[in-house]
């Protein structure tokens, strides 16, 4: 199966953060080069950084983990649900283990809210920092914590649910753009890197458990307390027209917490770095 037209072909490496749990990453750009650890989106896989990351390599190492049930990268151990403060210890173990001291970090969407808690959590570490559509995790106002917590002890165990089989490629490519609203041409290097043969077709990588709803969130003050705490230069892409679940008003009184950011719009919609990859790179080279 061919992962991506693009003529910079990254290479794979496994990270193993422990004896239960090892993570992939795909990397473009010499070793010499400063590194940059880049993290994806919900359901997303590093597929999602091929047409960007090959316009960085010049500048940077890429270095495109796959988060704990994302991608190649193993599912969390039966019994353990995926949250955003695991999240964070997974990447800073896995840039521990990569022997990264000082280093600028990428995020798109969920990888964006992950990567503002990475920089709040160790900003000696931090260069710089890039968000592309997210600025801390989803939050609560405290409206819905009862019936969110409720729901998620209520929703069914993903464990033994079956799983649809596609009997081709292009017919899971289809799913995704149907899901996500994303061209099929560019869904294609997450789709791709997210399924897996099985007999009688594909059926998709990731961890069934990443649908389940969350039984907790941040509150809404929390979050912006950990934004405060962000020390490195920090560039926020948004997508214009807004995305439902990014409101202006509250990224707005986020991006206020953060001692130094840069906002800037885009048209576009929520991968921008897959619609506009040369634009994306040159928002962030400008910025260094």
């Amino acid at each position: 199966m061919t992962l991506y037209s693009d003529v910079a072909l990254p290479i794979e490496q496994r990270i193993h953060l422990s004896h239960h749990l090892s993570l992939t990453a795909l990397i473009w750009g010499d070793e010499s080069a400063p590194p940059m650890l880049a993290l994806h989106g919900w359901l997303d896989n590093a597929g999602s950084f091929s047409l960007l990351a090959p316009r960085l390599a010049r500048h940077f190492r890429v270095i495109a983990l796959e988060l704990p049930g994302h991608g190649h990268s193993d599912h969390l151990p039966a019994g353990i649900s995926y949250h955003y403060v695991d999240y964070v210890s997974a990447v800073l173990s896995a840039a521990d283990t990569l022997r990264l001291g000082r280093y600028a970090l990428l995020g798109h969407s969920l990888g964006a809210g992950i990567a503002s808690l990475v920089a709040a959590a160790a900003p000696q570490r931090i260069e710089r920092l890039f968000l592309i559509e997210g600025l801390g995790p989803l939050g609560d106002d405290g409206s819905n914590t009862l019936q969110r917590f409720r729901d998620a002890y209520a929703a069914p165990a993903a464990h033994g649910k079956s799983l649809r089989v596609f009997a081709n490629v292009d017919q899971a490519v289809s799913a995704r753009t149907i899901a996500s609203g994303l061209r099929a041409d560019l869904a294609r290097p997450i789709v791709q890197r997210g399924l897996a043969e099985v007999e009688g077709g594909y059926r998709w990588r990731s961890d069934p458990r990443l649908t389940r709803p969350s039984a907790i969130r941040l509150a809404e003050a929390q979050i912006r307390a950990l934004l405060a705490g962000i020390e490195a230069p920090a560039s926020l892409l948004l997508s214009r027209p807004t995305t439902p679940y990014l409101p202006s008003e509250m990224m707005e009184l986020r991006a206020q917490q953060v001692p130094r950011i840069a906002v800037t719009p885009m048209d576009g919609g929520h991968h921008l770095q897959l619609e506009h990859p040369g634009a994306v790179a040159a928002w962030l080279l400008e910025a260094m």
